[in-house]
Formats: C-alpha cells, structure tokens, sequence
C-alpha cells in the first residue's frame, strides 16, 4: 500500500523508479505508473543506467549455470537476497 500512496504522486524520485523497475521490466504495471515511470526515466539518466543495468542482468543470467559461479559468488548471492529478503519483513 505504502508504493500505491506514492504512485499518487505525480513525480517520482528515483527510490520510487527504483522499486517499480522489475514491475516495469515485467510489464505489469498500470497505464498511468508506466508514463509516470518512463517520464522519470526521460529525465534521469541516472535511473536510465540503472534500468540498463537491470536488463543487461537479467540477459546474462539466463545464461548462468550454477556451476558458472564460484563458490565466493555463490556465498555474496547469498548474503544479498538474505539482506533483501530481511528488508522486505
């Protein structure tokens, strides 16, 4: 509800763009989020990077095995959706 209140708005900051970015990706979010979205993204080429980041992300990790990890990149995937996960609570 909290990111709903927020989408009333009618500006985003980049926190807000942030936490829309896998919504956006995924193509769920509403006519009205989507133009206030990629507004923000017209002006901010800081979101834009980040929105690149993201999709170049998700482009290489299709193609990631587990054994293409070591174990040291295995244990930071970890403790990051450990964190991410905690936050979320």
């Amino acid at each position: 509800m909290r990111l709903l209140n927020r989408l009333r708005n009618p500006d985003l900051v980049c926190q807000q763009a942030v936490e829309l970015v896998t919504d956006y990706l995924e193509g769920t979010l509403s006519g009205r989020a989507r133009r206030r979205f990629e507004a923000h993204l017209a002006a901010c080429p800081h979101c834009t990077e980040y929105l690149a980041q993201m999709r170049e992300t998700i482009s290489l990790t299709g193609r990631l095995e587990p054994e293409d990890l070591t174990p040291q990149m295995r244990e930071e995937f970890t403790d990051l959706y450990r964190r991410w996960r905690s936050e979320q609570q």
